[in-house]
């Protein structure tokens, strides 16, 4: 430290003229320092710097020795004569240090010449990077481009972009289009009331409909089976490429329901009214896509018509009352406390049956409500002890995880429910006088197989008079001692009761509830209107997985208005409509957001709704899937630079403003990083609980680029064949006309253009933009095609393909071999989506020319190298009245052996150096077995190597030595990134590790339980039981299975991880060093490749330093101890509830609370559950 601030005196005293040393004695451990003037010439001191020791002072480091080091003691600073070193070396360095600059080194004065070898390094970068240069800028034609942008720059204009103005006119433009998908839902509903009103139940009814899983099903006599009459389908590209009928609307019912129930053939007939109103809307608006009515009787009649097909177990699940949508429209936010009976009396199938109660309980929960579980017997405990008097969100994570730990229940002891129950009563009561949870609904669920009195006392202490909390009792087995007490208790709490026999009766019992806590919304008829979530098409995931989306429902209930019933408060059903996320960012255009720039929704909850990076699928084998938790992906989980949380706590409080933020954005699927200052500008969306966010970047990113041409001009040089715009943005709207649906993006411009069709609606300033960014770029077809056909077959040096692309999504492109010839057939295509412009994103090629410095070329490998090509690219940049605003990106793709047959020409052949003053051999070559040579980008990934098995991977993986020594130097930094919708793999759970080390005949066991459960089974699809039907077997089946295979094959689950990246510092132009290696010294030279974002490194090959451990770009889980990750279940952030909330009315029938289900069976059917699951126990 003394040495370095006698540096800063010294430079403050003005006498930092002269060339000073460091010296530094190894064996003596000291330093010293001397100008240059104490040395008569360059052979004087062969002196050495130990580096690391000083960091600020980045110094040229010259090669000492192949082998050892020598330095000079202060004694000998003042000899004309060096002393002599120990070991005679192969290659000869210098180390003098000079003046700082940054990270250069300056001031070496002339006389001072620079070692052979170093000048031989550097001679090959500046070689190479003149040969690739020629090679770039003459196939993708660069200089030209930007000649052509320079040509018209005098008429160009840059508009700075008004962020917090371009934000507001987004939102009102999505809220002007979210009102027509509410007022089409709005007319369903008074249809569906209108109908119902004009309705008599007619309990013999006799009525044919078109059943979506039957229509065009023939017999074995080539007859239509009954509900399945003939029912024309037409491939339609509005919906997603299925086949539907856009006349009419048909009706799913999922297996449990039977199809001809007195019920449903009611509902069915009612609700034939929609079919007009569903074509009208459709007509009135054409982007509106699925509508449909959910019954509360379980049938779900959908508009399109379209058939239906059971999943491979031949079951329908799809059960629309279990949907989203169908939950939050019919009841208020709730706050519910589970209480699970888990005494020796529930083993065997009641256990089971309460399982799955708990699960569809917790399905039809959503973000807005909150839950806690407690299991009793002797005692009372929570199944999840961090969630010990608190409640948690219903979100899909916290759901996911109650279905684990229920399922890992264990019975024994005798229950008592008297503690439980007041438990339950005082975390409602302490939420509900803190104002946490969702401050409407309150509910206590209670299962179990018993009561044994009616705890009259804990209900008059905590719950009478008010009845606050509502209480339903769901009576576990067939066993009806003790049903006038459960009912007894539901009754007198405001609640429902009901009685669970089979797994089958599960679904239609806990959907009763519901129907309840509508209650006091159906006889007041408040018809709120509710958006979800975002959340996946399951049939259309399961249809074309490949074509991902995300959408969101608009949805409304459904009431009784006739007069008897209305203190019953009969809910009809739901009525919805989607909205693909997709159309409304359409209403945010890319290419007002600039180059880096993009729009984002979130939810009152602060749930993404709609972002760029939210990554809602993994890949597990060779299968695409939902991630558990893919809708409650919160904004500080995407948006993770905002640690303070402004930005979100804004957004939630419906807030319009702006924020600023140094960010770094992952891309090339996490490799690399771009930091960048973002601005970001958000509002409200009226009347939703949406917000609308917006992201501009620094510098280029806030402007726009105004070209101006004539339509003659522009539409001869759009028509050219090597020009294509970009398949996802809105040029012209052609999905309102049916009549334009067919038009691609490139035929409606030209009609608009051309005035052939007047109807249609088009973006006339991205249009104008086009037109002139096809005359300036026109020039490039006619330079690549003069290229092409100079080029001879025996011409070696020839890429593959030249490309450019203009921030309004114009892209030329141009061959320059044959396709079979292309080195990676992807590119430019939509299966290499990043290389192509999307709604989402600029291409990546584009994004990274855009942050290098002007000139120069980004060079990009494709991960691991497997394609064989590079990507070289551009950016085209142009400044009117000093903004600066980025035009177009150009480049070329070509096969990484061209690449790396020019760098061997270079670096192969001896470096004709004048070696009369170096002691040995000094002439350098990359064939030498002493070296070896790589040539990396600007994030440490090889481009070249001598083993090509190395093309692709990253340096540190190959050589942790030099990455070590050069993140030690600060050449390279280390940036962390974090992803937090990550999938690890975890190991599989046991209750205890050594379970089966203890029990001899654990594997006997365990092939029991297997062969008995499928008995059960067996029986189960075989047999009588009770009146169920075949279709409830079928259910109960189903879900016993994939419970069992839900656990064997869920080894994926959410987590967090963090993982590096490496970024060159590029004020570093060049640096060398000596390594120790134990018996060796390493020595590495690191030269930039000028132009371009490339690194010449060159390595001593023959010293072993593998005893330094590899640098990797791997992930790895963040592990939080059991504290912190208690802490992180246990926090609320901060959420917006929903405006409404319908917890009680004056009216309303406390009566209607449940009744005892009959159900018989025989006794084999009866005994045989209850033997088989006591031994599964």
């Amino acid at each position: 430290f003394l040495l370095y601030y006698d540096l800063l005196y010294l430079n403050h005293l003005s006498i930092w003229n002269l060339l000073w040393y460091i010296v530094y004695d190894v064996d003596l451990n000291l330093f010293s320092i001397f100008p240059s003037s104490f040395l008569s010439n360059k052979e004087s001191f062969p002196g050495c710097l130990s580096f690391g020791v000083f960091p600020t002072l980045a110094c040229h480091t010259y090669l000492l020795s192949a082998k050892s080091a020598f330095c000079a003691s202060p004694a000998d600073l003042g000899n004309s004569t060096p002393p002599t070193p120990q070991k005679k070396s192969k290659v000869k360095w210098l180390l003098p240090c000079g003046h700082l600059q940054g990270s250069k080194v300056t001031g070496i004065e002339e006389s001072l010449a620079e070692p052979e070898e170093l000048r031989g390094v550097k001679l090959w970068a500046d070689t190479f990077s003149e040969d690739l240069y020629a090679l770039v800028t003459k196939y993708s034609g660069s200089l030209l481009l930007k000649k052509k942008y320079k040509d018209v720059e005098s008429s160009l204009k840059i508009k700075e972009v008004d962020g917090l103005e371009l934000v507001k006119k987004f939102s009102e433009e999505m809220e002007s289009m979210l009102r027509r998908k509410v007022e089409a839902v709005k007319r369903l509903v008074e249809t569906a009331e209108e109908a119902d009103l004009n309705h008599e139940y007619n309990a013999s009814l006799v009525f044919n409909y078109y059943n979506s899983v039957l229509i065009n099903e023939k017999d074995e006599n080539g007859d239509y089976v009954e509900l399945g009459d003939e029912f024309i389908l037409d491939l339609n590209e509005h919906f997603n490429n299925l086949w539907v009928n856009t006349s009419i609307s048909n009706v799913q019912l999922p297996t449990n329901v039977y199809n001809k129930d007195p019920n449903i053939l009611n509902g069915v007939y009612m609700s034939e009214a929609l079919n007009p109103v569903f074509v009208e809307n459709f007509q009135k608006d054409p982007t509106l896509t699925w509508q449909y009515f959910g019954s509360s009787s379980g049938f779900f009649r959908l508009y399109p018509g379209i058939k239906w097909t059971p999943d491979e177990s031949g079951v329908i699940t799809f059960d629309c009352r279990n949907r989203g949508w169908y939950i939050q429209a019919a009841t208020s936010p709730k706050d519910i406390v589970i209480l699970v009976d888990v005494s020796g009396s529930m083993k065997g199938l009641q256990i089971a049956i309460a399982k799955h109660t708990i699960s569809t309980i917790l399905d039809t929960l959503g973000e807005n409500d909150f839950v806690n579980i407690i299991a009793y017997n002797d005692y009372v405990h929570y199944v999840e002890p961090c969630f010990k008097g608190i409640l948690v969100q219903a979100d899909r994570d916290n759901r996911e995880h109650f279905k684990q730990l229920v399922e890992e229940l264990m019975v024994k002891g005798v229950g008592i429910v008297d503690k439980a129950l007041s438990e339950a009563f005082r975390i409602l009561k302490q939420f509900r006088e803190d104002g946490r949870g969702g401050l409407c609904n309150q509910a206590i669920m209670l299962i179990t197989d018993g009561a044994v009195e009616d705890y009259e006392t804990i209900f008059e202490k905590y719950n009478w008079p008010d009845r606050k909390v509502r209480v339903f009792t769901y009576l576990i087995g067939r066993e009806v001692t003790f049903a006038d007490r459960m009912k007894w208790i539901a009754c007198n709490n405001k609640g429902y009761y009901t009685q669970i026999s089979t797994l089958a009766d599960v679904q239609e019992n806990v959907m009763e509830y519901l129907h309840v806590l509508s209650r006091p919304m159906v006889i007041n008829h408040d018809h709120d209107i509710i958006w979800t979530e975002a959340y996946m098409d399951s049939k259309l995931f399961a249809l074309q997985p490949q074509s991902l989306l995300l959408m969101t429902t608009v949805a409304m209930p459904v009431f009784s208005k006739k007069n008897e019933t209305r203190s019953h408060g009969i809910l009809l059903g739901v009525v919805g409509s989607d909205v693909p996320l997709r159309e409304l960012l359409k209403l945010a255009p890319r290419y007002k957001l600039g180059v880096h720039g993009y729009a984002f929704l979130n939810t009152n909850n602060g749930y993404i709704l709609s972002h760029p990076d939210l990554r809602p699928l993994y890949k597990d084998g060779k299968k695409w899937k939902p991630k558990p938790n893919y809708n409650s992906v919160d904004l500080s989980e995407v948006e993770w630079e905002d640690q303070d949380e402004i930005l979100r706590t804004a957004m939630i409080n419906r807030e319009t403003g702006s924020l600023t933020m140094d960010v770094k954005v992952a891309v090339d699927k996490g490799r690399r990083v771009l930091f960048l200052t973002n601005d970001y500008f958000f509002t409200d969306i009226s009347d939703t609980p949406f917000s609308l966010g917006m992201v501009l970047s620094r510098g280029h990113g806030e402007y726009i680029l105004l070209g101006n041409t004539s339509v003659e001009e522009g539409l001869h040089d759009l028509l050219q064949p090597d020009l294509t715009l970009a398949d996802e943005w809105i040029y012209c709207i052609t999905d309102i006309d049916p009549a334009h649906r067919k038009l691609s993006q490139m035929d409606a411009m030209v009609q608009f253009l051309t005035s052939k069709e007047p109807d249609l609606e088009c973006d006339e300033e991205l249009v104008q933009e086009v037109l002139f960014d096809a005359v300036v770029t026109a020039p490039m077809e006619a330079y690549w095609t003069a290229l092409a056909l100079n080029i001879s077959e025996k011409s070696e040096d020839v890429v593959d393909m030249a490309f450019l692309g203009t921030r309004a999504g114009l892209m030329r492109s141009s061959l320059f071999v044959s396709p079979e010839k292309v080195s990676n057939r992807k590119f430019l295509t939509l299966e290499d989506k990043s290389s192509i412009f999307t709604m989402d994103h600029f291409p990546l090629w584009y994004r990274q020319a855009a942050e290098q410095p002007e000139g120069s070329f980004v060079f990009s490998i494709p991960s691991g190298g497997e394609a064989g090509s590079v990507t070289v690219s551009t950016a085209v940049a142009v400044t009117v009245d000093k903004k600066t605003a980025i035009a177009a990106a150009v480049g070329v793709q070509m096969k990484l052996e061209l690449l790396q047959r020019k760098f061997w020409a270079v670096v192969n052949h001896s470096s004709n150096l004048d070696c009369s003053q170096v002691d040995g051999i000094c002439s350098l070559s990359c064939q030498d077995s002493d070296l070896d040579c790589f040539v990396i980008d600007n994030n440490g990934f090889i481009l070249i190597s001598k083993r090509s098995e190395e093309t692709g991977r990253f340096l540190g993986e190959v050589d942790g030595s030099v990455m070590t020594y050069l993140l030690n130097m600060g050449v390279f930094s280390q940036v962390t990134m974090y992803d937090y919708q990550a999938m690890c793999k975890m190991s599989h759970h046991h209750h205890s590790g050594g379970r089966h080390l203890l029990s001899p005949i654990y594997s006997i066991v365990t092939a029991a339980k297997w062969l008995m459960s499928e008995l059960f089974m067996f029986f189960l699809e075989w047999g009588t039981w009770g009146c169920w039907q075949w279709e409830s077997r079928a259910e109960a089946k189903a879900i016993f299975h994939h419970s069992h295979k839900h656990k064997k094959q869920d080894m994926l689950q959410p987590c967090d991880t963090e993982y590096p990246v490496f970024i060159y510092q590029a004020a570093v132009q060049e640096t060398n060093g000596i390594m120790e290696c134990g018996g060796c010294r390493k020595m590495f030279v690191i030269q930039q490749i000028p132009k371009s974002n490339l690194l010449l490194v060159v390595t001593d090959s023959t010293c072993d330093c593998s005893m330094f451990p590899p640098v990797l770009q791997e992930a790895t889980e963040v592990k939080y101890n059991a504290s912190v990750k208690c802490d992180r279940m246990r926090s609320q952030k901060l959420r917006r509830r929903p405006d409404t909330c319908h917890a009680f009315h004056p009216e309303e029938n406390a009566q209607d609370c449940g009744g005892t289900a009959e159900n018989s069976a025989s006794l084999t059917l009866l005994l045989l559950p209850v033997v088989t699951w006591e031994l599964l126990q």
